[in-house]
């Protein structure tokens, strides 16, 4: 439709609206105004008032997203509303339809824009931020608003009357065709995406993949950086990196410690028997350690040996190292005073006889004469050069 179509429309459409017409219409778009207005702010200070009251952050959330209607859309609703109100004809009220739908949707998308930043912040300030996250975070609500406002403005215009169809169409083949040229970006990007919204693991935190083992050190749009236990720098695929299967240590509750021993086999079964209950009462000793089993687990060759399972109620590992000595030391200390002795790998026995004892041996015969001949193959024998043969 051209200008000179519309202003001849609206030429006609005007002459049927009176004075007395209008004066009503003003005045409902200005109440229109002054309502919306005044009730959105006592919504907002009682929302406001009652966020203060409570420890759950979704009313502040809400608080923040009303906060985001916009002014000039408030005076486009008054507007629409007094237009509402004339006797127009209806093309203008088709029209009129069509901006009260832009206008709903236009603020909708406003909303929906504060609600995902106000989201990602959150999500942000649960896991204690961090510059991977925060660059995730940022990528992310790129993406989710640049989707956000393609909706909305394909909503608007097909509300237009406008055929969106082919539109639609060449966006996906475009984006399909964008999509494989850049996969493997894409890829390690949404698996950054993945590892800073599921978060399997994050900075600081010691991991093993695979054969790697180490210390977090930043999670970027493509790779992961471990510092590995010997010193160098391990740079990781993300896509490849969630692929593997991670332990991370950092989120130990308890740690489970199983340890063996064995003592001398000459021991009788009423000082087997009362080891377990010995070892048990040193655990339990020991305020960070949970008493999970101990038992005679069975005959060795040379011992007899023992299984025992503990908890240590601390994640760390100095700590665990420093509880497994002093359990190690006590054990030994009640032991020597039971007189009861570990068991040691079995060595081999060497029997030395002095010369008295040796058996008489046989005189050795002498060596028989070599002939001149064989000079020259002892010669070739050293130096590797002849295979020797025997003279005849």
């Amino acid at each position: 439709m051209t200008w000179t179509d519309f202003l001849s429309r609206a030429a006609a459409a005007w002459p049927q609206v009176a004075w007395t017409d209008v004066l009503p219409a003003v005045l409902a778009g200005i109440v229109t105004i002054i309502v919306i207005k005044t009730g959105l702010r006592l919504l907002v200070q009682r929302l406001r008032a009652l966020s203060k009251r409570t420890r759950t952050s979704l009313d502040d959330n809400l608080v923040s997203v009303l906060e985001r209607t916009n002014a000039g859309l408030i005076w486009v609703v008054g507007l629409l509303v007094g237009l509402g109100l004339l006797p127009l004809d209806d093309r203008w009220h088709g029209r009129v339809s069509q901006l009260w739908f832009a206008v709903v949707a236009l603020q909708i998308g406003l909303w929906a824009q504060q609600a995902v930043s106000q989201l990602l912040a959150a999500q942000q300030q649960r896991h204690g931020g961090g510059t991977a996250l925060s660059a995730s975070a940022t990528l992310l609500s790129w993406g989710l608003r640049g989707a956000l406002w393609v909706v909305i403005v394909l909503a608007v215009l097909s509300n237009l009357g406008v055929n969106i169809t082919a539109f639609v169409a060449s966006l996906g083949i475009g984006g399909i065709a964008l999509a494989l040229a850049v996969q493997n970006i894409l890829s390690d990007l949404f698996a950054s995406l993945a590892i800073a919204v599921d978060k399997p693991f994050e900075v600081g935190d010691s991991i093993t993949v695979g054969d790697v083992t180490g210390t977090v050190e930043r999670v970027g749009l493509k790779t992961t950086r471990i510092r590995s236990l010997g010193g160098e720098q391990i740079v990781m695929s993300n896509a490849e990196l969630l692929k593997r299967t991670v332990a991370n240590f950092k989120r130990l509750q308890t740690r489970r410690v199983q340890f063996n021993f064995g003592i001398t086999s000459d021991a009788s079964a009423d000082v087997v028997a009362s080891i377990p209950p010995l070892i048990r009462q040193l655990i339990e000793a020991d305020p960070l350690l949970q008493f999970a089993r101990a038992h005679f687990k069975g005959f060795g060759e040379n011992s007899l040996n023992f299984e025992v399972v503990y908890r240590v109620t601390s994640p760390d590992y100095d700590v665990y190292m420093d509880r497994q000595q002093t359990l190690n030391l006590a054990l030994m200390r009640e032991f020597q005073q039971r007189g009861i002795r570990f068991a040691t790998p079995a060595t081999p026995t060497v029997n030395v006889l002095s010369s008295t004892d040796a058996p008489a041996r046989a005189p050795t015969p002498p060596a028989p004469r070599r002939p001149a001949s064989s000079l020259h193959v002892d010669a070739a024998e050293r130096a590797g050069t002849s295979t020797p043969q025997t003279a005849g």
